[in-house]
């Protein structure tokens, strides 16, 4: 079933999600090395502003699914795409919590935990892995956002055309 938010026939949703999906990973390996090296650039500014960007991306992503969840009519799909969307949705809730709880204003919450914002991330990022994985069954088990492909029989090259086939 092809995707009502394409552009050009190319589904819109399939080709954002990588951009949030990369920085909100990132996030969590700038948290790493922060935690290997010390270094507090990589919390503070690397790890903040790609789980910014992630956040951002994902809001962005988020619009063109709702419009091809919203079109999708097999019941199995529409239950793959309601887990997918519960599954998303409590991703983006806790990169936010994640996010929030590393600004001036947050950090003041939970002084006794600082490793609160990193452990918030590693849930986020098993929970994206479920999510994707569930966005992969809407492709590749329902086929949505893939337009149906008429069927062609193939034909011989031009420069073959000349061969006899073997009966």
């Amino acid at each position: 079933m092809a995707s009502k938010a394409s552009i050009g026939g190319h589904p819109v949703h399939p080709a954002l999600i990588p951009f949030p999906i990369g920085l909100l990973v990132f996030s969590v390996i700038a948290d790493l090395i922060f935690l290997w090296r010390g270094n507090p650039i990589w919390k503070d500014y690397v790890a903040f502003y790609t789980l910014l960007g992630g956040i951002i991306g994902a809001a962005a992503a988020a619009i063109p699914g709702l419009i091809d969840w919203a079109s999708l009519t097999d019941p199995a799909a529409v239950k793959t795409a309601n887990w997918h969307a519960r599954v998303m949705i409590f991703t983006v809730v806790i990169f936010l919590a994640s996010f929030y709880l590393r600004t001036t204003s947050g950090a003041q919450w939970f002084t006794s935990v600082p490793m609160l914002p990193f452990l918030l991330s590693v849930v986020g990022l098993s929970s994206i892995t479920i999510g994707g994985w569930l966005g992969g069954e809407l492709v590749f088990r329902h086929g949505v956002a893939v337009t149906e492909q008429a069927k062609r029989t193939p034909q011989q090259p031009d420069s073959q055309s000349h061969i006899r086939r073997a009966a």
